[in-house]
């Protein structure tokens, strides 16, 4: 049984693997990035229905949560290498890694969007038109209004797709990046004992998608739900009031002005 696994190599090993973890957030807190930002701006985009790019998100979206992000890395590997040649650009001399944030961010950016439409719309229609009501701009209205909530109810999604992205990662290494998989494949081909080297890197995967719910557990307790539902229900009430003063205001303007007329 000593021959088959040992538990003293996986230990052996740990540090090993350990080393090749800043690759592997790397990754993670790149495609995060790139996904918060793409994916809010297609999110906006498929809100607000502007014609034509509406209509080509849609398509991304679909096709990104429709296939296997392993295909998407091939796609993006090899594919974009031989179009942008085709147009007379070398990328040869690119890092392998530069394919792997283009491939993660995009997927991230696909299930992103999706939350944040979601938590968009979850936003009562009442609030943006009370909002438009007291002056707001369109920016303003988004910025003061609608992020706060939409934060709140997306973070809980956000924290479940981070945590899938990080397993995602294991696949990097089929296009020869070394992260924490890559690390351990390798040094199951040099010393013959692979099944140690995947159960360190399955050990810190482990770890860090328990580490990674408890940080948006934690986040999620803080934000304080219960008083963020609260606060949301207000918000109509508040705008309301405050649309009332305006009409108001107009009404006794336009008194005024019959009252004028008549003497």
């Amino acid at each position: 049984m000593s021959s088959f696994f040992s538990w003293d190599l996986v230990w052996e090993f740990f540090p090993k693997i350990l080393s090749a973890l800043p690759v592997t957030l790397l990754i993670v807190g790149i495609a995060t990035l790139v996904g918060l930002v793409l994916g809010s701006f297609i999110a906006f985009i498929r809100v607000e229905k502007i014609p034509i790019l509406n209509q080509l998100a849609a398509v991304f979206v679909s096709f990104i949560r429709g296939t296997p992000i392993l295909v998407q890395l091939y796609i993006v590997y090899y594919g974009v290498p031989s179009l942008l040649q085709a147009i007379q650009i070398d990328v040869s001399s690119w890092d392998k890694i530069i394919f792997i944030y283009i491939t993660y961010g995009l997927n991230t950016a696909a299930f992103q969007s999706e939350t944040i439409r979601a938590a968009i719309l979850s936003v009562p229609t009442t609030q943006k038109e009370a909002s438009i009501a007291c002056g707001l701009t369109k920016s303003q209205m988004y910025l003061r209004v609608i992020l706060p909530q939409v934060v709140v109810v997306a973070l809980p999604s956000f924290g479940t797709t981070t945590v899938a992205l990080l397993q995602d990662t294991s696949l990097a290494f089929t296009i020869g990046i070394v992260d924490v998989v890559g690390k351990a494949r390798a040094i199951g081909a040099v010393t013959y004992h692979t099944l140690e080297g995947y159960v360190g890197a399955a050990i810190l995967f482990i770890t860090l998608s328990v580490i990674l719910e408890r940080v948006f557990n934690v986040l999620e307790k803080r934000m304080n739900f219960t008083e963020s539902k609260k606060s949301s229900f207000q918000l109509p009430r508040l705008f309301l009031i405050k649309n009332k003063e305006i009409q108001l205001k107009k009404v006794k303007r336009i008194e005024k002005n019959l009252k004028e007329e008549l003497l």
